[in-house]
């Protein structure tokens, strides 16, 4: 593109000394007769300068047609370099506007190359940011692993709690089954239910007392009196004995009552230690569902910094 104004100039140049010989041509053209005529003007005849009047007019038109020849060929070269200074304008114009396209392809491709920088920054810092994130990740899981592996435990330890916990129950519901068969074996509680028997053999002589004392006869209301006073000595003796039974069983349902309290204290304390554990189970599987809540958001993210990486490469192979 630079050398074609060089090769425009060349061009006028050389139409400029193309246009200059020609023009010089018939000044040499006229001046040529003129030494020859002025240099032998004594040596010529008269019959020679008879001729110049003729030469002149048969060279008349030669002339003539020579400048309008020369003048037409300097139109054209006038006209030739007009055109050739046109192109020129134009080329110079065309050299301007490649130059600044020139400079602005210059200016993108600076533009470009920070922006391929960038990117480059930006791509070394997302690899940072994935093995950081792959490293949390993978400290994560060894987390999860280790509370899985704790949890597993616990559940192991509460179902051996369970299990012994219903052992525990089934003892103490047979423990008591066998209280209640061992004390209806008592022998205090044998006499009982003999002086139970007795006491409703006595109220039904009683009534049959009752009875005979409406009769007059007062052998009879003797006898029944004598009985009477016999059965009230039996039944005082009777009574203390009652007595006696029931302080003997009111220390055993005192002792029974320890037992239970003592039983029940233990199976509040196992009711607490189920609780806790209850209460550990529950906030494993929260942490461990917000873990793995936390493990897929992380694996998301990593998943789209992988693709921006991919998309980054890609652009950068483009």
């Amino acid at each position: 593109m630079n050398q074609r104004p060089g090769s425009a100039e060349h061009g006028s140049g050389v139409n400029r000394a193309a246009i200059t010989p020609p023009a010089a041509a018939p000044a040499l053209h006229n001046r040529e007769p003129a030494p020859k005529h002025a240099a032998q003007p004594n040596r010529t005849t008269p019959q020679k300068s008879s001729l110049l009047p003729e030469m002149a007019k048969e060279n008349s038109p030669s002339l003539a047609e020579v400048v309008k020849r020369v003048a037409e060929q300097q139109q054209s070269q006038a006209s030739d370099i007009e055109k050739s200074k046109a192109v020129l304008f134009q080329l110079q114009a065309k050299c301007q506007k490649l130059e600044k396209e020139i400079n602005s392809v210059l200016l993108e491709t600076k533009t470009t190359e920070r922006e391929i920088h960038l990117q480059d920054d930006a791509i070394e810092v997302t690899k940072y940011h994935c093995e950081n994130l792959e490293a949390q990740v993978r400290a994560q899981y060894s987390e999860n692993l280790k509370l899985r592996c704790d949890a597993e435990t616990i559940q192991e330890e509460f179902e051996m709690i369970l299990a012994r916990n219903n052992d525990y129950r089934e003892k103490i519901k047979d423990h008591k089954h066998l209280f209640w068969e061992m004390e209806s074996k008592l022998p205090i509680m044998i006499e009982l239910d003999e002086k139970k028997a007795v006491v409703e053999e006595l109220k039904a002589k009683k009534e049959e007392l009752i009875c005979y004392l409406q009769n007059p006869e007062g052998s009879v209301i003797k006898q029944v009196q004598e009985e009477i006073t016999l059965l009230k000595s039996e039944v005082t003796t009777l009574k203390d004995l009652i007595n006696k039974k029931r302080d003997l069983l009111e220390e055993e349902k005192k002792k029974h009552a320890k037992l239970r309290k003592e039983i029940e204290v233990q199976n509040k304390r196992y009711d607490a230690i189920l609780k806790r554990l209850h209460c550990q189970l529950n906030k494993v599987q929260s942490n461990k569902r917000q873990w793995h809540w936390n493990i897929q958001q992380l694996e998301k993210k990593a998943a789209e910094l992988r693709k921006c990486l991919g998309v980054a490469e890609l652009q950068n192979i483009m």
